[in-house]
């Protein structure tokens, strides 16, 4: 039989009544974080920053090495690709990984793997010997967000929101630096640099990881999804290289990028129909069933398409139409970043006094209005400071919307279903990215072969149209998220010893 805590947990939290008999808890009281979970979540950060950053920062160096290797650029765009592909390829084993070595552990080797897939990345002597590098890079890189938000639910608790109002500024920081960081290391320095830049971030994570983490406890073992493992993650990385491969060619109906693509789709078709029908399953797809997980990545997928698929576009824009460099375009696409920056802990302090729905719905409508004066200054040749306005806003949106998908779908699950859980939303993120750029990618060329001379604006504007249309329609199941954040029913903090 289950108990009335059990059974609170699979409520949804808008359900919950409060202590006033309204609709949702109280919100409990801030309480100051203490330095052991502070230090815990420098840990997780510098793992999720020393990524991110590396990640922006070498696409600013493909021209280079393009020329420093005397490749063609379409050879030398697989230096990214192949990063995202073994990226798409290990997320979905993260979960697994974390019931079966525990969280530690898993964090440990996936930082460690993606030193040491850096370093070589450092010595490459071939492009090819780089691209090779960069799997390796990826199997790190893509455990790494999924391990460290199971680490930081599972200890922080009902103290995410306080804990992220803290760290979110240095996870937006580091992806909005990448692009300056790396243009001034390949103008100045060598591209090599962007890579050996790691070192010294990934060897302080594996140090207070050490210190701080605790030893692992052996958890509740199983046998891995074997073939969940052959569906998922080949069909997962086939969908992705076949959308890239499309937006990179500018043809999606080519066999290049129509096979994988199909394939890729069918083999995670097959790998919904195992899921639903396996008593363990790689990822527990059962859990989109609860209301809040379900509408949370519902409304998660829509805002990541439109939105990354737009931000592509803005520096596009900048570079084709007004000529500008790399490193000019990194500096004219900062006020996205600091919009983030601003709005980000602001979102987290709030969460428990308004709701994620609230916030939720509110960064949506701001990312929204700030792409679309965006787009209608572009037709108008507005000057670079009103387009830097508009970029602010749209960032400041998106600033509201990462904690309250996050937080709603997280908080009524037990620890035994948050890295499951976790490792969805990142698939999730992982798959809206590509699909958002692939689709924004065809808009913009269909629109630019159909636009006469000088109209290019026109034909950026079309594609801004049909992101800011997916933003529009995650509110549909935005209003599905949670009203109110349930003190409470959050997932709790654990020993550090068995987590």
């Amino acid at each position: 039989m289950r108990t009335p805590q059990a059974l609170a947990k699979e409520q949804n939290p808008a359900d919950l009544p409060g202590p006033d008999g309204t609709s949702g808890p109280a919100s409990a009281p801030e309480e100051k974080l203490d330095r052991e979970l502070l230090t815990v979540a420098l840990v997780v950060v510098l793992g999720i920053a020393m990524s991110a950053l590396d990640m922006t920062a070498v696409n600013v160096s493909l021209n280079r090495l393009a020329n420093d290797y005397s490749t063609p650029l379409t050879t030398v765009q697989w230096v990214a690709t192949a990063y995202t592909l073994a990226l798409a390829a290990v997320i979905p084993v993260t979960a697994w990984a974390i019931g079966r070595f525990g969280t530690r552990r898993v964090y440990s080797a996936s930082v460690g793997v993606f030193l040491a897939g850096s370093v070589l990345c450092g010595m490459a002597w071939s492009v090819e010997s780089l691209i090779a590098f960069r799997v390796l890079q990826g199997l790190g890189g893509g455990m790494i967000m999924p391990v460290g938000m199971t680490i930081m639910t599972r200890r922080a608790g009902d103290k995410m929101p306080q804990v992220m109002a803290i760290l979110g500024i240095p996870m937006q920081l580091a992806p909005m630096m990448g692009p300056l960081i790396g243009g001034w290391l390949v103008d100045a320095v060598s591209w090599r640099w962007i890579f050996y830049l790691n070192l010294p971030l990934g060897v302080l994570a594996l140090v207070l990881a050490a210190r701080v983490l605790g030893p692992d406890k052996a958890e509740r073992t199983r046998p891995i999804d074997v073939v969940g493992l052959l569906l998922v993650s080949p069909g997962l990385s086939a969908l992705i290289f076949g959308l890239t491969t499309g937006a990179h060619d500018g043809d999606f109906g080519s066999a290049s990028a129509a096979l994988p693509t199909g394939a890729g789709a069918v083999l995670l078709g097959a790998f919904v129909w195992h899921a639903l029908r396996t008593a363990d399953p790689l990822i527990d797809l059962r859990l989109l069933r609860r209301r809040a997980v379900g509408a949370s990545a519902t409304a998660l997928l829509l805002f990541i398409s439109g939105f990354f698929g737009v931000m592509l576009l803005a520096p596009m824009y900048f570079q084709m139409v007004h000529g500008e460099s790399a490193t000019t375009t990194g500096l004219l696409l900062l006020p996205a970043g600091f919009g983030t920056m601003l709005t980000m802990p602001l979102g987290a302090r709030l969460i428990t006094r308004v709701g994620p729905r609230s916030l939720l719905l509110t960064g949506l409508t701001l990312s929204a209005l700030g792409l679309g004066a965006f787009a209608v200054q572009i037709g108008l040749g507005a000057p670079y400071w009103t387009l830097g306005a508009a970029l602010l806003v749209s960032g400041g949106g998106m600033g509201l919307v990462m904690m309250p998908t996050m937080g709603s779908a997280l908080q009524t699950l037990g620890p035994d279903d948050v890295p499951a859980a976790s490792t969805l939303l990142n698939i999730v993120q992982q798959t809206g990215a590509s699909a958002g750029t692939a689709l924004l990618s065809l808009v913009l060329a269909e629109s630019l072969a159909r636009s006469g001379p000088g109209d290019s604006p026109a034909a950026f504007q079309t594609g801004y149209a049909v992101g800011i249309a997916l933003l529009l329609l995650a509110m549909v199941p935005a209003a599905l998220v949670a009203r109110k954040m349930a003190t409470g029913t959050a997932v709790g903090p654990t020993d550090t010893a068995t987590h």
